[in-house]
């Protein structure tokens, strides 16, 4: 789908669609920490909330691993 947008782009306009080709590696290069960071965090938070539910987990007992 993107890549049909793209041929539409370039048959309207051009220079434009060239310079999203262009400039699409160096956007996805500067945003690729900033994803990195986002993982990190969601799996920090992730920790935090299998920490902080184990205690019900354990009171639940045994057949609790359905739900």
């Amino acid at each position: 789908m993107t890549f049909l947008l793209w041929l539409i782009l370039l048959v309207l306009c051009w220079p434009l669609a060239l310079l999203a080709i262009i400039l699409y590696p160096i956007v996805w290069l500067i945003l690729l920490p900033f994803r990195i960071l986002g993982i990190a965090v969601h799996g920090v938070l992730a920790l935090i909330k299998a920490v902080i539910m184990l205690p019900v987990r354990i009171l639940k007992g045994p057949g609790s691993l359905k739900s």
